[in-house]
């Protein structure tokens, strides 16, 4: 997309403003980084509180007499299940059983709120529409009414109690209340993509100015961009659409099966899952870590007792954890933990070990 093309955040001109540097990301022109750099900021989401605008996420309400059976069916986790006020992480799959997106779902009293990846967007949008003739509910895309900010850290929780009526130590993990934060209206989640404790807030996308520099006022967060949100999730295992998970990747081999309900009944992918774990799950995406110092990118190629095994998925040198460590999808006799691989960097071969996830487990994150 060209930079005419790009569409912005409510919060593009404070970015600019704080000297971001901007970059092309599912559509938007969004910080990759700010001029204090992306180790930085990951630090200080490790051991502070850091910021994020993720205002390019995209959010669906559904509503309707049927809204809970419409979204239990287009999505593979028990929306049933949820409390009024509660959140899960769940899966939109095709009829094939892949991924067609990641998503998170917030039940409320009187309706659900989708949300998915922003470059997902318009195909996700497309993709439950088809279903939703068969079911008393409604559909409405409300991302370009919503600003988001993820406010992540061990320090996030004192930081906002003091902008806030809300009790924060009543919200637990994947939950939310519908409050104020400095005096604007807003969904605040206990949720994130960090492994630090942390919220996010859904407000009016007006409002976004106004929340930003009441949080800056604070004198105790730091801006981080879109550098250190890979590297903090990657640190924690968590998978990323268009990197570890796909519309070629079921939920089985990427270690998400938990998000997979089978008791609830029907949903979109049903029949191809309960095909492919009575068949035997081919492949498993696993972590692991290099003791050479290298970097393993996304791309390079991986090989299992000699043989390719696809690519690396995802890749850093981990600020928290010291070393090279990566994703890749590997034989499933061959996803145990202690067992090795390869990937090719520039014509070599460096050794990786598999290991357990999250990388980095010293996360504050309330679970």
């Amino acid at each position: 997309m060209t930079e005419s093309t790009l569409k912005r955040t409510p919060f593009h001109t404070l970015h600019v403003a704080a000297g971001a540097k901007m970059v092309s990301f599912a559509g938007f022109e969004m910080p990759i980084q700010y001029p204090s750099g992306i180790t930085a900021e990951h630090n200080a989401v490790r051991k502070a509180c850091g910021m994020f605008d993720v205002s390019h996420m995209g959010e669906f309400l559904v509503r309707g007499p049927q809204a809970i059976d419409f979204v239990t069916y287009v999505t593979s986790n028990d929306v049933a299940a949820l409390n009024v006020g509660q959140v899960h992480y769940s899966a939109i799959l095709t009829e094939q059983g892949t991924f067609v997106d990641d998503c998170l779902v917030y039940r409320y009293a009187d309706h659900l709120m989708m949300v998915v990846n922003g470059s997902n967007k318009d195909k996700d949008l497309a993709h439950i529409s088809q279903y939703l003739a068969k079911f008393n509910a409604t559909l409405e895309d409300v991302s370009d009414d919503i600003g988001l900010l993820a406010v992540q850290g061990p320090q996030a929780q004192e930081i906002l109690q003091a902008l806030t009526p809300a009790d924060l130590d009543a919200i637990k993990y994947y939950w939310f209340t519908e409050t104020t934060v400095a005096g604007i209206p807003m969904t605040l989640s206990r949720t994130g993509y960090t492994g630090e404790d942390g919220f996010e807030l859904y407000h009016r996308a007006e409002d976004s100015e106004k929340l930003w520099h009441a949080l800056m006022a604070t004198g105790r967060i730091t801006p981080t961009g879109l550098g250190c949100r890979d590297s903090l999730r990657l640190e924690m295992g968590m998978a990323l659409y268009g990197n570890d998970i796909d519309d070629s990747i079921t939920p089985l081999e990427a270690g998400l099966g938990w998000l997979v309900k089978m008791k609830k009944g029907d949903f979109v992918g049903r029949a191809a899952l309960e095909a492919q774990k009575a068949a035997g799950v081919p492949r498993k995406l696993v972590g692991f870590t290099f003791e050479e110092k290298a970097i393993p990118r996304h791309g390079y190629p991986v090989f299992v007792n000699g043989e390719p095994s696809g690519q690396v998925m995802s890749g850093i040198m981990s600020p928290s954890v010291g070393c090279g460590l990566g994703t890749a999808y590997v034989p499933t006799a061959h996803a145990k933990e202690g067992n090795t691989l390869e990937v090719e960097i520039r014509g070599k071969r460096v050794l990786g070990t598999i290991v357990p996830f999250p990388f980095w487990k010293q996360g504050t994150v309330k679970r």
